[in-house]
């Protein structure tokens, strides 16, 4: 099993024993932009299903809080070679989009997602939902696996959110993370399922990722 170290904030701490009320801390974003990523990483613990960045960028694998970091799309993930053909419609714009691969590539995030941290039997159907629910940007935003040259389209904020993806608990995968245009892109993801126990619904809540696509 993966190593994780989760951020916590003594500060936030300290304030909510203060004042008596409990708040969540804003850190200054951390930049990501190279190296392995799970940027959907789902855990379930004491009815809770949460929805965090697996951070394993560097020398150790760190929880993030989506809302405090920022994914860097760097030039090198620029293609000019996208396919006009109609499968390949959602991405790109004259051919052009900016990708970050499913397979690893240097100098690229090698993103992902993870729902290992899900137990068995916990929740109905040993699954969860993955829910694409906004995109705000200069352009589309898709996920997409591709196999022997034909691409697999999981979303696309181009066909009427939300787009919504079942994954079974204990699933590590990557895909193509692709964007249309250079510019700041905020994605909404939710996660959810039911619990096994009592049938009764759970979820992360709508947490917000940000993609920084360059262009120079």
């Amino acid at each position: 099993m993966r190593s994780r170290t989760r951020i916590a904030s003594v500060v936030a701490l300290a304030g909510a024993l203060f004042f008596g009320t409990a708040f969540q801390a804003h850190a200054v974003p951390v930049h990501l932009s190279a190296g392995h990523v799970d940027i959907l990483d789902v855990d379930y613990a004491a009815g809770a299903l949460t929805l965090q960045v697996l951070d394993e960028t560097g020398s150790t694998a760190v929880e993030r809080v989506p809302a405090d970091v920022v994914f860097d799309v760097p030039l090198a993930a620029k293609r000019t070679n996208v396919p006009t053909t109609p499968a390949w419609s959602f991405l790109g714009t004259n051919g052009t989009a900016w990708v970050l691969p499913q397979s690893q590539v240097q100098g690229l995030l090698f993103a992902g997602w993870s729902t290992e941290g899900v137990p068995a039997g916990a929740l109905v159907g040993d699954k969860v939902d993955f829910n694409l629910t906004s995109v705000s940007g200069p352009g589309g935003f898709s996920v997409y696996t591709t196999s022997f040259g034909a691409p697999t389209v999981l979303f696309d904020s181009g066909d009427d959110l939300p787009d919504t993806r079942s994954v079974a608990r204990n699933t590590h995968a990557h895909a193509n993370w692709g964007f249309d245009a250079p510019g700041t892109y905020t994605v909404i993801f939710t996660v959810t399922g039911v619990l096994a126990s009592t049938g009764a619904p759970v979820t992360s809540g709508p947490q917000q990722f940000t993609f920084v696509v360059a262009n120079a």
